[in-house]
């Protein structure tokens, strides 16, 4: 594929967050902000680098109570390289003219390139030129080369690189008043004449932490050893128009890899033994290179040059290295520290498209959910449920991570945080196990982990029903939906809420497809897990009658977000918005005006619309009429006129899903979120989130857009099932998937006209079904189809 870019020029310094999430290098083991090496943190600059599954917890004291948090933990920072000209101050971009200034990643290679001209006085000019990288090979390597040219002089230059371990989890301002001291134990020493190391521990997770650098350069390198830095320093004689260059290799463990007993040790023979820069670049592109065939996206234009950042910046969290540990799908990515770097539902949107390109990922973050299958079905028993209860927010061990207070910015007031009665997370750990399962083909993982999994989430939306004799129907109350800005009634003292309808929804989905993963599995395996969770034909006729009589409830002729949502005030959209012009986060909004978006039929983003993501239309009906009702066009198309017009799409995954919803709808206005969704962390059109991590499910969710939304595709059957619509604004576009053992197959849109094309294999033929025909295309064979108009 061609070199595309994402640069920016000039220095402006409140761009500085942004930009250096957005710049991010990484490989799913660790990733590094986009930081400037010669700047330290400040209220401008934040080096952070962050490894996968790596966190620790500690407890603070806020507004009077003793709070507890777990947090993806900031690690030394390895990228420290300043300059000066001997007995001058250091030369940052706040302490001397920046006369050109460009900050370029380059996607196909995976480089970040920085060039700055700084004014040193008298005419004189020195430019600096780096490049760095985050190796894609070898996951535990990182690489920083500095070329330094003089303009108009002659003369020494003081270069001073290191491995800085005073650092601190502070990227995050409303964090500030929390601990976020998470190293200890900090030591610094030599390996070599050409390298240092650093080694610390996390403070109650007792990780161990062992980092070394490698210096390469044509001067004199002299060790100074000020803990928490271990630092190298030399002196470089410039001439006038000659350059000399400085490369720093860096090599990372932690106790959590496999198949060592030291870190350090680790650490250090790795970076002594690491290849020299020119060599670590042509491996590292080469990996980059694998990986993009894997994942080839061709989409024109503006949007498609923010695609490739979105694939990229999901590739650097979750890669093929990914596979080997033992994470989930952060939030935020390995970019930032906001949401502490938890696993939210936010998997739900990143899975579907890694399913279709690196299913070995998709199944390495299923069986994350695996391993702590034990705690979510103890979190059940905590609340006198069976079956399996899965956090909100996960981290380390899957306890519930969420905290229990949240602060108000607007407000400055710390205030209590209901958020972890989403108890809808398992509906999407389940959805997650049927759908890469239905991709993969992976009968294994179905019938062993996925179905002990679907199985224990069935069982507890079956225990948490409770059956109304007035309704003659299933409910499920006390809970909090995917919305968020309602966590109870405004007349209720107590948090929570009854009937959200795409809670109940989506657990009489669970509930069918447990059901019919039982009748599918081979006879002494279905014996075994009948046998472990002493599951008895009681209790699956239970969960046949919970899936068909749940209840839904509707108002107004449209489905309500839960019960007696219909009763709530209306707002008054377009006073707010002419006050405050963005009410993206209103709920902050009114509890600065001491009121309470529980008040009004008002979300935060898609609740009920998340159905027409997660469900064809076709499939949606089903559901429906199973739990018996009749969802017909209308009735669909008035619900989504009536929540479209009461959310305020706080959220980046909001835009994503009216998006999806519209398109599918054959809507005009579709684009619109399509476009928001795309923007959301380019633009920030949040007003400062992006600088604290971005938001991978949005940027992954944008991909499946394309991949999923505008196709129709589903892999249902046994077959791949298309039904793509027409969106003018993007009528052709291509991309390629791996799809049950074949790889690379390609699809192709040009407006009427649809190409599949299966690459040569010994693999069966390919099914493929559309909504006016059924078809079959065997390995090697290219078919092109015209669509109905």
């Amino acid at each position: 594929m061609t070199d595309p870019t994402w640069a920016y020029d000039g220095y402006v310094a409140e761009d500085e967050r942004l930009r250096e999430s957005l710049c991010t290098l990484g490989n799913g083991y660790f990733a590094t902000r986009g930081a400037l090496p010669e700047c330290t943190a400040d209220d401008v600059h934040y080096p952070g680098t962050y490894a996968a599954g790596v966190y620790n917890r500690l407890t603070s004291e806020v507004a009077g109570r003793r709070v507890e948090n777990e947090d993806m933990v900031n690690l030394p920072n390895w990228l420290p390289l300043r300059f000066r000209i001997p007995g001058g101050r250091w030369l940052t971009p706040d302490t001397a003219p920046v006369l050109d200034h460009r900050l370029e990643v380059r996607l196909a290679p995976g480089v970040l390139e920085r060039t700055s001209r700084y004014g040193i006085g008298d005419g004189r000019t020195l430019t600096v030129r780096q490049q760095r990288l985050v190796h894609m090979g070898d996951a535990h390597l990182g690489a920083l080369r500095t070329e330094f040219t003089a303009d108009g002089y002659a003369g020494d230059l003081e270069v001073e690189a290191a491995l800085d371990g005073g650092v601190t989890n502070s990227g995050v301002p409303r964090y500030r008043d929390l601990d976020g001291r998470h190293l200890t134990h900090l030591h610094t020493g030599d390996a070599a004449s050409d390298t240092v190391w650093l080694r610390c521990r996390t403070r109650t997770s007792d990780l161990r932490i062992g980092m070394a650098a490698r210096l390469t350069c044509d001067a004199d390198i002299t060790a100074e050893h000020t803990p928490p830095r271990a630092a190298q320093r030399l002196c470089l004689r410039l001439t006038a128009g000659r350059t000399a260059t400085v490369d720093k290799t860096v090599a990372l463990h932690t106790s959590h890899d496999p198949a060592i007993s030291d870190p350090l040790q680790a650490a250090v023979t790795r970076a002594c033994h690491a290849p020299d820069f020119d060599a670590l670049l042509d491996t590292h592109t080469t990996a980059w290179d694998q990986l993009w065939r894997r994942a080839d996206l061709e989409v024109p234009g503006e949007a498609g040059r923010i695609l490739r950042l979105h694939l990229f910046h999901v590739l650097q969290t979750l890669s093929p290295h990914t596979a080997d540990l033992d994470v989930g799908a952060p939030a935020r990515g390995l970019h930032g520290e906001a949401y502490r770097g938890h696993v939210f539902w936010d998997e739900l949107f990143v899975l579907p498209y890694l399913n279709l390109h690196f299913p070995e990922v998709s199944r390495a973050l299923l069986r994350y959910r695996h391993r702590r299958l034990e705690r979510a079905c103890a979190a059940a028993r905590d609340i006198g449920r069976r079956g399996a209860l899965y956090p909100w927010q996960s981290g380390s061990d899957g306890r519930e991570e969420t905290q229990r207070l949240h602060l108000n910015p607007r407000s400055g007031r710390w205030l209590p945080d209901h958020s972890s009665l989403q108890r809808h997370v398992g509906s999407a750990v389940a959805y997650n196990v049927w759908k890469y399962c239905e991709a993969s083909g992976d009968a294994e993982f179905l019938h062993t982990k996925g179905a002990e999994m679907m199985l224990q989430i069935a069982r507890f939306w079956a225990d948490s029903a409770e059956y109304d004799e007035r309704l003659g129907r299933h409910r499920i109350r006390g809970i909090v939906g995917p919305d968020e800005y309602h966590e109870s009634y405004p007349w209720a003292s107590e948090p929570g809420l009854d009937d959200n309808a795409y809670t109940n929804v989506t657990a009489a989905w669970v509930l069918a497809r447990a059901l019919e993963l039982l009748d599918a599995l081979p006879e002494p395996r279905r014996r075994e897990l009948v046998e472990r969770t002493r599951l008895g034909d009681g209790e699956l006729e239970r969960w046949d009658e919970v899936s068909r009589t749940l209840y839904v409830p509707f108002h107004d002729g449209v489905i309500s977000q839960f019960e007696r949502y219909g009763e709530l005030e209306e707002l008054d959209w377009e006073g707010y918005r002419e006050r405050y012009g963005d009410i993206r986060r209103l709920d902050r909004i009114l509890e600065a005006e001491d009121d309470t978006v529980n008040r009004y039929q008002a979300s935060k983003q898609a609740d009920v619309l998340m159905l027409g993501y997660l469900f064809s239309p076709a499939e949606l009906r089903e559901l429906f009429a199973r739990l018996g009702h009749r969802l017909d066009a209308d009735t669909w198309r008035r619900t989504v006129d009536h929540y479209l017009a009461r959310t305020s799409h706080g959220s980046t995954l909001s835009g994503l899903v009216h998006g999806w919803v519209l398109a599918r709808d054959r809507r005009a206005e579709a684009w619109e979120f399509c476009q928001e969704a795309l923007r959301g962390d380019v633009a920030d059109v949040q007003g400062g989130t992006t600088g604290e991590g971005i938001h991978l499910g949005a940027m992954a969710g944008t991909l499946d857009l394309v991949q999923r939304g505008l196709t129709g595709l589903e892999t249902r059957d046994g077959a791949l099932r298309l039904d793509p619509v027409p969106l003018p604004e993007l009528s052709s576009y291509g991309f390629s998937l791996r799809y049950q053992g074949h790889w690379n197959v390609r699809l192709r849109l040009e407006k009427c006209l649809l190409e599949i094309s299966v690459p040569a294999s010994d693999r069966s033929p390919i099914g493929v079904r559309l909504p006016d025909r059924t078809l079959s295309v065997r390995p090697g064979e290219t078919r092109r189809l015209v669509l109905p108009g």
